[in-house]
């Protein structure tokens, strides 16, 4: 095989930041955009964004680089509660290099893990990403 697996790292320095983004989670929709550092193999918070939809969210990702997103999202359930439901996203476009998909996808289940998130979603084109969709799939665990 030619195409060797390239582990990258976790910092300790991003679990604490997700620590602080968890605990003030109980904000409308919350999202951490999350990137691996290519040079350095290391995963690295690009970004967090308050009170954004998920359709925002979408207009934020790159059109031809993967992303993973930590989103907190304000869900009312059909008897009128609230919940703020913690949801891992992995957006991998098409058509990107090999080895760059090799490296997020590597990453993904290691990186939901350390931040101990359980609702794992994949998207493959931001268009899919829509509030619909997110009830949709959160339907699941509800």
């Amino acid at each position: 095989m030619s195409g060797e697996s390239k582990t990258c790292t976790i910092p300790d320095e991003l679990k604490a930041q997700f620590r602080k983004f968890k605990l003030g989670k109980n904000i409308e929709n919350v999202a951490m955009m999350i990137k691996i550092d290519k040079e350095r193999l290391e995963v690295e918070v690009e970004d967090i964004l308050e009170q954004v939809t998920i359709e925002e969210l979408a207009d934020e990702l790159p059109a031809a680089t993967p992303r993973f997103i930590a989103y907190s999202y304000l869900y009312t359930h059909s008897d009128g509660r609230k919940s703020f439901p913690l949801v891992f996203i992995f957006f991998c476009p098409p058509g990107i290099n090999p080895s760059l998909n090799m490296m997020y996808a590597s990453t993904k289940q290691r990186l939901a893990n350390a931040l101990q998130i359980q609702k794992i979603f994949d998207v493959r084109d931001a268009d899919e990403l829509s509030e619909e969709w997110l009830k949709k799939k959160l339907a699941f665990f509800t």
